[in-house]
């Protein structure tokens, strides 16, 4: 008699107990489902140190919208917003995540992204995407783009590009392409100055070491130059010039962005 009362009188409890965790995992699907959109641009802002900031943010951490920014970081008086919104969608997976990008002033088609995870390693694809952007938005981030106060179309593609990471190492496949059209800046009277290409090359078989390389398009300030990816790290040499007949409209801006050595400006990074 004793024993079943006691039985009696667990079943209740175990009965409670289990309703309460399945109330909490409840809450727990909800939450993650429903997760609002502004936690997603506390996490851009944290992982850009503030340089990437994703104002008034609306809808859900998988499927939202916020007005884009580019700022210097905290305290920083520079920060440019772009026209229109950014919209996105991310469908998450157990090892393979997808995800949907669409900038109303610079995309005309959305960006897609794919995010893989394996054992101990990462892979990130892009589809092959056009894009344009204002360069007077680089002057959001501070120095020096606000001392260049740059103006022009910056155009981006990407082809065939792969990013993989495995055991702390990035291979890169494929190629990132920018060109700078019709730019042009404070620090000097002659607008525009030139249009440039900036590539960066990965291999079919992936590198750990992509090539960067600058060419000048057309215009009267030449720039050119070569790098490359070690780590983190790049190490690019270059040198600008000024074309005939355009050095007195030049001379102070090619005095700032590299070390001068006679008509050259020489330019390296690393």
């Amino acid at each position: 008699m004793t024993s079943r009362t006691t039985l009696q009188t667990k079943a209740p409890g175990n009965a409670w107990r289990w309703a309460m965790v399945g109330v909490l995992l409840g809450c727990l699907f909800a939450g993650l489902i429903w997760a609002p959109a502004r936690w997603l641009a506390w996490g851009v802002a944290q992982a850009s140190q503030g340089q990437v900031q994703w104002h008034t943010p609306r809808g859900t951490v998988w499927q939202g919208s916020a007005q884009l920014t580019l700022s210097g970081g905290k305290g920083s008086r520079d920060a440019q917003t772009l026209p229109g919104r950014l919209h996105w969608h991310i469908s998450p997976g157990l090892l393979n995540w997808r995800a949907t990008v669409l900038a109303d002033c610079c995309m005309d088609h959305p960006l897609e992204v794919r995010l893989q995870a394996g054992l101990s390693t990462l892979s990130l694809q892009l589809n092959d995407h056009p894009s344009r952007w204002p360069a007077a938005w680089l002057s959001g981030l501070g120095a020096p783009w606000n001392t260049l106060q740059a103006e022009g179309q910056l155009q981006l593609r990407t082809e065939s590009l792969r990013l993989h990471w495995a055991a702390g190492r990035l291979q890169m496949q494929g190629l990132i392409e920018l060109q700078a059209q019709n730019m042009s800046s404070r620090l000097s009277t002659l607008k525009p100055m030139g249009s440039y290409r900036i590539q960066i090359h990965g291999t079919p078989q992936g590198t750990a070491t992509p090539e960067l390389q600058l060419s000048t398009l057309q215009g009267p300030l030449q720039l050119q130059g070569q790098g490359q990816w070690v780590g983190s790290r790049l190490r690019f040499s270059g040198e600008a010039r000024a074309e005939a007949g355009a050095e007195a409209a030049l001379s102070n801006l090619l005095n700032i962005i590299g070390r001068r050595q006679g008509d050259r400006s020489l330019l390296s990074l690393g």
